[in-house]
C-alpha cells in the first residue's frame, strides 16, 4: 500500500507539472516599468540595488503614458506606479503592494495669533478653496471668528504633484493659484516663518526632518476639518506633531486625495527569485531613497505587510490553458482522486488502532519545552522583555505576553492590570503576572495611553497561557511614538533568533538556582538532555521568582 501511495503521489506531482509548467529561469537583468513621475526614483533604486548586488542589474523602462504602462504590465512586467497619476490600475484583478507615499500637507506659521482657535476648528476644503479663489484675498476674521482683520497670505510651490493633489482634495480643477509663488520648499518655509499670517501646501518631505521626525522650525500643521462641521472632531485630531500625523495617515484619517500611495504592480504576483529579491530590497534597505526623491517611506509595520504580499500563495482561479492536453488533465484528476481515497483509508485504519492505545498526559513538571515549541506569529512586534505589540486598523495597539514567558511561569492565576486612561512609557512597569501569590512585573513595549484592558482576564487569567496572542491580550493602547519605538522591537524572524540567546540565559539562571543549594527544585528544573521543564517556575518558591525578576526579566529591559 505504501508503494502505491508513493507512486500515485509521484504521478500527481508529475501531472501537475505538465499542467502548470516550470517556473521561469532567473535572469541576471530585471526589466521594471515606471511611470514618468516615478522614473527618477525607480532609476535611483535600480542604480543602488545594482551596486550592492552581485550578478543582477535592473533596467528601468519608462512608459510614455498610462496606455503604455497598462500594456507593459499586461505583458507581465512589474511596474512602479502612483495612484494619483495612474488611478485606474487598482480596478483590475492584478497584483499590487504599497512601496511608498507622496504626501501633501498644509502648513501654517506657529506664530499665528489665531493658532489656538485654528487647532480647535480646523479649515475645511470649502474654506481653503474660498481662500485660493478669492482674487481680492481673504481675511482671517472672515474664516475664524474673533480673529484679526489680517490677510490670509497663501504661498505655493509650482509642483505638478502638489497641484494635482490639491485639485483632487478641493474637488475642482479650477484653482486660482494667485497666491505668492515661491521656488522650492526651503523658500516656502522661510516665507511662512517670516509671515505669521501665512499658510501653504507642499510635500511633507519638503517641510519635515524625517530623521528626527519633526516639522521644520516655525511651522505647524494646519488641521483639516474633513466633514466641514466647523469643529475638529476627535477622529480629526491628528495634526499635533509629526508622529501623530504619520499614524493618522496610516489608519486612514488623513484626506486620501492628499496622500497618494506608490505601488509595485503587476498582472500577477511576482515570480522569480531575482524579482522578489529586488522588491524586498525596495521595501527594506531601499526605503531610504524615497526621501531624497521627494516621497515618504512606509512605517515599519507597513513594510512588513508589503513584504508579506510578495510571498502570498497565489490562488489559481482561471481555467486550465486550452493548450494543455485533455489527457494530461484527466491524468491529474485521476491521480488526485486515488491519493485522496488511499489517504482517507489510511487515516481510518490509524484512528481505529489509536482507540486501543491509552493516552497518558504528563504532569507539567514532566513536560519539556524548547525553541521549536514557542509560538511566534508573523506580523507582531516583540520586546526583549517578552511582551508583544500589534497595531490594529483603528490605530490602537494591542499588547500582551509572549508564549516563551508563559511556558516558564506555568498557569497564571491572576493578572494585576492598570486602569483605562493610564499613561505609560516604554520600559515602565505595566502589569503583574501572579501565580498563587508569587508575581512578576512586566514592562510596556511601547508608550501611550491605555484605552482598554482585557476584562476577561479578571476571571480567566489562564487565557494568557492558552491563547497569549488572541484571547489572552492584555491592553489596547493609543500609541504616542509608535513608528519610532517599533524600530526598537523585533520582527518574528529576528525574535526567534533572540530567543536562542534567551534559552541559553534561562538555562544559566536555572543552573545558578541549583548551585545555590536549592536541590529540592532539581526535579522541576532540567530534564534529561538539558531540556527545560514546561512551567519550570510553577513549582518554585517566591524567592526564586524574585531572583528571576531581578536577574532575568529586568536584565532584558
Amino acid at each position: 500500500m505504501k508503494r502505491s501511495f508513493v507512486f500515485l503521489t509521484g504521478l500527481l506531482i508529475f501531472s501537475s507539472s505538465l499542467i502548470y509548467g516550470r517556473s521561469s529561469p532567473v535572469s541576471d537583468t530585471l526589466r521594471i516599468m515606471s511611470t514618468p513621475d516615478l522614473y527618477p526614483l525607480a532609476s535611483a533604486w535600480a542604480e543602488n540595488y545594482g551596486s550592492v548586488t552581485t550578478g543582477v542589474s535592473v533596467k528601468v523602462i519608462m512608459a510614455s503614458d498610462i496606455k503604455e504602462a497598462e500594456d507593459l504590465i499586461s505583458r507581465g512586467m512589474i511596474g512602479f506606479v502612483s495612484a494619483r497619476n495612474y488611478p485606474g490600475f487598482r480596478n483590475g484583478s492584478g497584483w499590487n503592494t504599497i512601496i511608498g507615499r507622496d504626501i501633501i500637507v498644509p502648513v501654517i506659521s506657529n506664530q499665528n495669533p489665531a493658532l489656538e482657535k485654528i487647532n480647535q476648528h480646523g479649515l475645511s476644503a470649502v474654506v481653503l478653496l474660498q481662500i485660493m479663489n478669492n482674487k481680492n484675498g481673504e481675511k482671517w476674521n472672515s474664516i475664524i471668528t474673533d480673529s484679526e482683520n489680517a490677510p490670509v497670505n497663501y504661498y505655493w510651490v509650482k509642483d505638478e504633484s502638489v497641484i494635482a493633489g490639491l485639485a483632487g482634495f478641493l474637488g475642482t480643477d479650477k484653482i486660482n493659484m494667485a497666491g505668492r509663488e515661491v521656488t522650492g520648499s526651503e523658500a516656502l518655509i522661510t516665507a511662512i516663518r517670516k509671515d505669521p499670517y501665512g499658510i501653504g501646501f507642499c510635500r511633507l518631505t519638503g517641510v519635515a526632518d524625517l530623521k528626527n521626525q519633526t516639522l521644520a522650525e516655525g511651522l505647524s500643521f494646519l488641521p483639516i476639518d474633513n466633514n466641514n462641521n466647523g469643529t475638529l472632531d476627535y477622529s480629526e485630531k491628528i495634526y499635533g506633531d509629526f508622529n501623530q500625523l504619520s499614524r493618522g495617515i496610516w489608519i486612514g484619517k488623513y484626506p486620501k486625495s492628499l496622500c497618494s500611495n506608490i505601488y509595485a504592480a503587476g498582472i500577477s504576483q511576482p515570480e522569480g527569485e531575482a524579482t522578489v529579491a529586488f522588491l524586498r530590497w525596495v521595501l527594506t534597505d531601499g526605503q531610504k531613497f524615497l526621501y531624497d526623491n521627494g516621497y515618504n517611506d512606509l512605517l515599519i509595520t507597513e513594510r512588513q505587510k508589503s513584504v508579506d504580499r510578495l510571498y502570498e500563495t497565489e490562488v489559481f482561479t482561471t481555467a486550465v490553458s486550452e493548450a494543455r492536453s485533455p489527457f494530461v488533465v484527466l491524468l491529474f484528476l485521476f491521480a488526485a482522486a486515488l491519493v485522496i481515497v488511499i489517504t482517507v483509508s489510511q487515516v481510518v485504519k490509524y484512528e481505529g488502532r489509536s482507540r486501543s492505545i491509552s493516552t497518558v498526559l504528563l504532569p507539567q513538571s514532566d513536560r519539556v519545552f524548547g525553541e521549536s515549541a514557542v509560538l511566534i506569529p508573523q506580523g507582531l512586534y516583540f520586546d526583549k522583555a517578552h511582551t508583544w505589540a500589534f497595531m490594529e486598523q483603528d490605530g490602537m495597539v494591542k499588547i500582551g505576553i509572549d508564549d516563551f514567558l508563559q511556558h516558564i511561569t506555568g498557569t497564571i492565576t491572576r493578572v494585576k492590570m492598570k486602569k483605562d486612561g493610564s499613561k505609560v512609557k516604554k520600559g515602565e512597569q505595566i502589569l503583574s503576572l501572579i501565580q498563587n501569590g508569587k508575581h512578576l512585573d512586566l514592562y510596556a513595549p511601547v508608550s501611550g495611553t491605555i484605552r482598554e484592558h482585557n476584562s476577561v482576564l479578571e476571571t480567566n487569567s489562564d487565557l494568557i497561557n492558552s491563547s497569549p496572542y488572541n484571547e489572552g491580550w492584555v491592553y489596547k493602547i493609543e500609541p504616542l511614538n509608535w513608528h519610532r519605538e517599533i524600530q526598537l522591537l523585533f520582527y518574528a524572524e529576528k525574535y526567534r533568533q533572540y530567543l536562542t540567546q534567551e534559552f541559553s540565559r534561562l538555562k544559566c539562571f536555572l543552573t545558578t538556582v541549583l548551585n545555590a543549594g536549592n536541590e529540592k527544585y532539581s526535579h522541576a528544573v532540567l530534564q534529561d538532555g538539558g531540556e527545560v521543564s514546561d512551567g519550570v517556575l510553577s513549582q518554585m518558591g517566591p524567592e526564586v521568582w524574585e531572583d528571576f525578576q531581578t536577574n532575568f526579566v529586568d536584565m532584558s529591559k
